[in-house]
């Protein structure tokens, strides 16, 4: 009896990441549904600059390359042209929340019928650990090496709630991975947001709180305690729109 497998949806591979990087988790868990939705045929997904600029070696479905921060707009152009594939974007804070901001906002905006998955680890890790817009108040990265003055960079940028103020967004949760509790949970809103597009409803960004061990200068171990004691704090999880639940609600 076979217990624990590869999902089919993720290619045979070994990983680029850091030891201690919850991408992994991650990639494995959109397989996982991709698997389980039995829709690896007709998926597309977009993978960007950044950590994930190799994804595409990841996933045995289709993927496109898209310019740093392009992706949702990229995203927007393939659904369009092919309403019957499911299209998903793999983004991290630096691409989705710095250069991509733009692109983020409108698509919610217009309610693109796309997934979007967004790393957040509050650093820029493929080059080197640089802040980041995610990057928390007093945190020490390469560039603020006496930690991230709010008064000279401002504050962190929250995804889930500037998205949360616009009517179009379909669904908005963010999550994280630190835990099997955590990860089981992950899993569940990426596969509502994946269904959300089978079903038409519209956009859903799924924003997953992740680790940077060794941008973060830690042990894996540390790394995941510091999601906790750090990163939850200033980015709650939960679910920030779900326009489908208001509207049972308001019905009821």
């Amino acid at each position: 009896m076979v217990v624990f497998k590869k999902p089919h949806a993720l290619s045979d591979v070994p990983l680029h990441y850091c030891p201690g990087c919850t991408h992994g988790i991650v990639h494995r868990l959109v397989a996982e549904v991709i698997d389980e939705l039995g829709i690896e045929g007709k998926t597309i997904g977009i993978a960007p600059v950044g950590c994930s600029v190799m994804a595409y070696n990841y996933f045995e479905c289709d993927m496109i390359e898209a310019a740093h921060g392009r992706a949702p707009a990229v995203a927007t152009g393939v659904k369009r042209a092919n309403p019957d594939n499911i299209v998903f974007t793999y983004q991290g804070d630096g691409d989705l929340a710095s250069i991509g901001t733009a692109e983020t906002v409108h698509s919610a905006a217009r309610n693109e019928n796309i997934t979007v998955i967004f790393i957040n680890n509050a650093i820029y890790g493929m080059t080197g650990g640089q802040m980041a817009p995610t990057s928390l108040p007093g945190q020490v990265t390469q560039t603020s090496p006496y930690g991230r003055d709010v008064n000279l960079c401002g504050y962190p940028v929250k995804i889930c709630e500037m998205l949360a103020e616009l009517d179009g967004p379909e669904y908005l949760e963010r999550v994280t991975v630190n835990s099997v509790k955590q990860i089981r949970n992950a899993k569940r809103a990426i596969k509502k947001a994946f269904q959300n597009q089978i079903d038409g409803k519209g956009f859903s960004l799924i924003e997953v709180i992740s680790s940077c061990p060794t941008n973060w200068g830690m042990t894996p171990q540390a790394a995941l305690k510091w999601i906790d004691e750090k990163m939850i704090p200033y980015y709650p999880l939960g679910v920030y729109k779900d326009r489908s639940a208001e509207k049972k609600e308001d019905e009821q």
